[in-house]
């Protein structure tokens, strides 16, 4: 930005919740107990679908995928954010700013792919059974997943190039809790409606197309469990394809409202709170809602603490 090549330029100040102190304490512990349980469950998830060959299918190879992207979403940044907290200098430098929103960008583009990806194995699993292994082979597996993954981060390189080169004419004050686009764009003193349109055609690509092969999907899967002759077999599916769109409808909602509402429609204390829902709640709920109610992850968890303990007491 116009001012990061000033030698006097010592970063950005982000303001998070200081405009509310009495909440600072008990925010930090709260974003620290829900940081803990998500390294937890998605650890856990990253350790099982490695250890156990049952789970060395493309369903938890996805999962995986999508926990370790989890895990290192919320590491870029709850730890800044939890040290910003009980600091009182609340602080970023440049440098620290252009990665954490390289990076969170980059990971949020590859969790609206990879959850578009799940969508259509899940899909696959339900209404080709017998074509299941035949569709979602190995390779496609690997190369749908590294699809994600470059798609994401080849447009955090575009979109952090073009926020970073923006002037700020002396203004550093952050009014989030964390460096985002939409609120970089706020903080430049240049014109940005250049970059807000492009930034609402990528949110499009990234969100509503996404968005709509999920529903698409989740469509066909209705339409095949309800052929289902069991009552029992139907609510089990109906179960599971719930919760999947609960995680789906949360994660896309709160970043559609983020990116593709119009300029300056929510407070900034409602956009803060929209971001702890994607970064935080979200990254804590997919282990939850898919795989920690699974019978073979519970299998999968019950086999290694038997084996672990059958090791110490060797």
């Amino acid at each position: 930005m116009g001012e990061a090549n000033d030698s006097t330029f010592s970063g950005f100040l982000l303001l998070g919740f200081s405009n509310r102190p009495q909440l600072e304490t008990p925010l930090f512990v709260l974003i620290l107990i829900v940081y803990f349980l998500s390294f937890l469950g998605n650890g856990t998830i990253i350790l099982l679908s490695w250890m156990d060959p049952r789970l060395h299918t493309p369903m938890y190879f996805f999962l995986s995928n999508l926990s370790f992207m989890d895990l290192c979403l919320t590491t870029c940044t709850v730890p800044q954010t939890l040290a910003n907290l009980q600091g009182r200098v609340k602080t970023i430098t440049y440098g620290g700013c252009v990665t954490q929103l390289f990076i969170a960008l980059g990971l949020g583009g590859v969790e609206c792919v990879l959850l578009a990806v799940m969508a259509y194995d899940r899909y696959a699993a339900v209404c080709r059974p017998l074509h299941y292994l035949a569709i979602v082979h190995p390779q496609l597996c690997l190369w749908l997943v590294l699809t994600a993954w470059f798609t994401g981060f080849g447009n955090s390189v575009l979109q952090t190039a073009l926020t970073m080169i923006l002037p700020l004419c002396g203004r550093n004050q952050l009014d989030h809790f964390f460096c985002e686009v939409p609120v970089m764009l706020k903080l430049s003193c240049a014109d940005t409606s250049f970059n807000q349109a492009e930034l609402f055609t990528v949110s499009v690509f990234f969100l509503v197309v996404p968005l709509s092969l999920i529903l698409l999907s989740y469509g066909h899967i209705t339409r095949a469990v309800l052929k289902i002759k069991s009552a029992q077999g139907r609510q089990k599916a109906f179960g599971t394809c719930g919760s999947h769109l609960m995680v789906v409808v949360i994660f896309f909602g709160t970043l559609i409202s983020m990116y593709l509402q119009p300029p300056s429609s929510y407070s900034q204390d409602v956009n803060k709170s929209i971001a702890l829902f994607y970064t935080l709640v979200t990254p804590l709920l997919n282990p939850l809602i898919y795989t920690l109610r699974n019978k073979e992850v519970k299998g999968a968890l019950r086999r290694l603490l038997r084996v672990t303990m059958d090791s110490r007491r060797s």
